[in-house]
């Protein structure tokens, strides 16, 4: 499990190093687990695509409280994503989990994401990986770094930087800029995440 130290940093400091990284539920004693190929770094207050530009409200107040918590919110009034709380107290900012490449416990990310389920493209969104990991509303504050928790993080495989793209993020809408170009996401594709776990890399 990652502890509270590695989540406390800049969101954009944080955000790169969780590639790679695995992310773990325990759904009735069952492990789902994803290598997590895709983040993306939202800075706080003054992040004019980040849910914490409004100031603190009874939506995003997670995001203002202590690193390694899970932020779940739901969005277009139908889909649940997934974030991890970074930095200090009062900093606000968070990590949107885009996408992992699941490796155990597929059977039961099945069951809750029947649809596309055997294609390329099953968990390569926030919204499909949230639906996968039973993630919603129930885990919002989540503390991921919690003793004998049933959703954290451990260390997957080591990712070589070279592999890993960096660009804008996506679906921020009408965002001014430079909020809509600023690299702030991060990806690992699928082709090479498969073949670093096939090839044993730790």
């Amino acid at each position: 499990m990652l502890y509270i130290e590695f989540y406390d940093r800049p969101a954009e400091l944080l955000a790169p190093d969780l590639i790679g990284k695995k992310l773990v539920r325990l759904q009735n004693g069952r492990r789902l687990a994803g290598i997590i190929t895709e983040t993306e770094a939202y800075m706080g207050e003054g992040d004019l695509g980040s849910h914490a530009h409004f100031g603190k409200t009874k939506r995003n107040q997670v995001i203002f409280e202590k690193p390694g918590k899970a932020y779940v919110y739901f969005t277009y009034g139908m889909h649940w994503l997934f974030n991890i709380v970074s930095d200090s107290v009062g900093k606000a900012g968070a990590v949107l989990i885009r996408a992992v490449f699941p490796v155990e416990g597929l059977e039961i990310m099945a069951q809750n994401r029947p649809n596309l389920a055997n294609s390329k493209q099953w968990l390569n969104g926030p919204a499909k990986l949230a639906q996968a990991f039973g993630l919603d509303g129930r885990m919002n504050g989540y503390d991921l770094t919690q003793p004998d928790g049933e959703l954290f993080l451990e260390e997957g495989i080591s990712v070589p930087t070279d592999l890993v793209t960096v660009g804008p993020r996506v679906g921020l809408g009408k965002t001014p800029e430079p909020w809509n170009s600023i690299p702030l996401r991060w990806e690992l594709g699928w082709e090479q995440v498969k073949e670093l776990i096939q090839n044993g890399v730790k």
